[in-house]
């Protein structure tokens, strides 16, 4: 089996990617998932976070709204101190990395010959790149994440430019995750072009899991 990562900037456009891959038969993890799974009440990490960030954070049913938790740990803290967003990261990172690891495993004992992919924003961040023996960084212009991000989130495209520079100071920039990865994949042009670059990294892939196995 053959660990993969596949990371890149907010709104690069891993998710679209991670299909790709998924459709030429990788089997794909996303760690929004497992952190939205382990945000649930009664979960040990849902009640830490609630602990450390407060009820604001929860909507009437007791859910994590997860636009006021992204507000609370990328906006400024109370009393005019620095982004929490690190602190959201030590409570959350941890679990989903151990989710993630236990996924793999389960994924390698059914297929010896699995190319076992997770997609994560934050691999390199969290030093997690260790952990998988090949990295896919997605790249694409600023322009492209601003409106990609307001179509996401349906706002204007200068707030949606504000909250991507905002979020983008917590994440290495593009140049950096570049030099750590084992391939590029240029996510600024069309889908054919992006689906191309994908099927030429899944076919490296396909062949080192082979070996591997």
């Amino acid at each position: 089996m053959l660990k993969v990562g596949l990371t890149g900037g907010i709104a690069s456009g891993k998710s679209v990617v991670g299909e790709m891959f998924v459709a030429l038969g990788v089997h794909l993890v996303q760690a929004d998932q497992i952190a939205h799974e382990l945000m649930q009440p009664r979960q040990a990490v849902y009640e830490e976070v609630v602990r450390r960030f407060g009820t604001g954070i929860l909507n009437s049913d007791g859910s994590v709204n997860r636009p006021a938790l992204a507000e609370a740990a990328f906006g400024r803290a109370a009393g005019g101190g620095s982004p929490r967003v690190a602190e959201l990261n030590r409570i959350v990172h941890p679990a989903v990395i151990r989710r993630q690891d236990k996924w793999m495993e389960e994924v390698g004992g059914r297929d010896h010959h699995a190319i076992a992919m997770v997609e994560a924003a934050l691999i390199l961040e969290a030093g997690a790149a260790r952990r998988f023996d090949r990295l896919i960084v997605v790249t694409c212009r600023e322009e492209q994440r601003v409106q990609r991000f307001a179509e996401r989130l349906k706002i204007d495209a200068e707030a949606a430019r504000q909250e991507v520079r905002r979020r983008m100071a917590a994440q290495w920039p593009d140049e950096e995750k570049i030099k750590a990865a084992d391939h590029v994949i240029d996510n600024s042009g069309s889908l054919d072009a992006t689906q191309w670059q994908v099927r030429d990294v899944w076919a490296q892939l396909r062949k080192e899991a082979e070996r591997a196995s």
